[in-house]
């Protein structure tokens, strides 16, 4: 593997060990010629999967996108790496494992969106403000309402 630090061809593995949730082999590797070190996941593929957008066109699952928006979602919240990415590994072999090729965004978003429910409640709010595109407050009112059963 080449060396995210200075480009050098190859990186020696100091040491490989399965993820905490042994969905991944995790390899620390160092650099022979500057040294650095760094960090690699190895996951298994079943299948490479396209995602349809809202307006038709496709691009390759990002598991990287889908981590992202889950990061910026659980910012400043009680939430461990970890637990987002059981959640992402979760919701790309649910997706894998379905037998379909190409997913619509409605359906990433919508697991998405319970595990998020289930995990942190601000989280899950600010992810569905995007996703649901909300323009006023009261589309905040409305969905804490339908949503969340936190009507006085």
């Amino acid at each position: 593997m080449r060396c995210p630090f200075c480009g050098h061809e190859d990186t020696i593995v100091k040491d490989s060990r399965p993820s905490e949730d042994n969905s991944a082999i995790r390899r620390r590797r160092q650099c022979p010629a500057c040294g650095a070190r760094c960090t690699t996941f190895e996951r298994v593929q079943l299948r490479e999967l396209m995602v349809i957008k809202k307006n038709e066109s496709r691009t390759v699952f990002d598991r990287e996108k889908l981590v992202r928006s889950m990061n910026i979602s659980c910012r400043k919240r009680p939430v461990k790496q970890d637990q987002i990415e059981l959640i992402v590994n979760s919701i790309q072999r649910r997706l894998e494992s379905s037998g379909e090729t190409e997913i619509p965004t409605k359906i990433i978003g919508e697991l998405v969106m319970d595990a998020l429910k289930e995990l942190d409640r601000v989280a899950y709010l600010r992810f569905a403000s995007v996703y649901k595109d909300f323009q006023e407050t009261d589309d905040f009112r409305k969905f804490i309402d339908i949503n969340l059963n936190l009507k006085k």
